[in-house]
């Protein structure tokens, strides 16, 4: 039986790409069906965090950086990116790039450029180079972010998380009928997956209000 697996999250959050090492450690081998779920820590148009504050820096070296070496993932704050970048355009494309087979390649890219590469997710220029790369077509991903193409399908992702799944917080991940909130081991979702029922442990988290 595939175990349908749904995550929550978003691009400028670092716990979220942290989460994704360990979470392809535990599906490995698995019959599992892993599914991207866009969730906006801060909706555009609204006021998004300054990573070069004091509250954004304590997180990083407290946090985040020691987090980063437990599971060993390689990442560096993008802070010469202030303020941080909406992420609704680098949704749409998923959401194109969903429609065109190349998700997981381009959740994956997206989480790279930002996180490792130091690029602002949030250009539409630059989100189509990234289509690119993972052999999306660039003038037909370009095009559908100027014209809004997937901006509705962006909406209505937007109002699952928000409404149907209750998520206030990234990255969730809905294992069957179970959610783990905040940021796992792979043994941890690997027993979910076994189990699909039961409790969770609380993990780190990014919520509106920061990580």
């Amino acid at each position: 039986m595939t175990v349908k697996i749904q995550v929550f999250s978003d691009f400028v959050c670092p716990f979220c790409f942290i989460g994704e090492s360990p979470l392809k450690q535990a599906i490995e081998g698995k019959d599992v069906e892993v599914e991207f779920m866009p969730f906006e820590l801060r909706p555009y148009p609204s006021e998004q965090m300054h990573p070069n504050s004091s509250y954004i820096k304590q997180t990083w070296e407290r946090s985040v950086q020691p987090l980063a070496q437990r599971f060993q993932v390689e990442m560096d704050m993008p802070f010469h990116l202030d303020p941080v970048p909406h992420t609704h355009l680098a949704h749409q494309g998923y959401q194109f790039a969903k429609e065109n087979g190349k998700a997981s390649e381009y959740v994956d890219a997206v989480f790279k450029a930002y996180w490792q590469k130091g690029i602002n997710i949030g250009d539409a220029v630059e989100l189509t180079e990234i289509a690119k790369e993972v052999g999306l077509n660039e003038k037909a991903f370009n095009e559908a972010l100027a014209e809004g193409t997937y901006k509705e399908d962006h909406k209505e992702a937007l109002r699952i998380a928000y409404e149907e799944a209750d998520v206030h917080a990234v990255p969730t991940f809905i294992v069957g009928g179970q959610k783990l909130e905040g940021l796992h081991s792979k043994e941890a979702i690997a027993e979910a997956i076994e189990e699909e029922e039961g409790g969770f442990s609380q993990g780190a988290s990014c919520g509106p209000e920061g990580c």
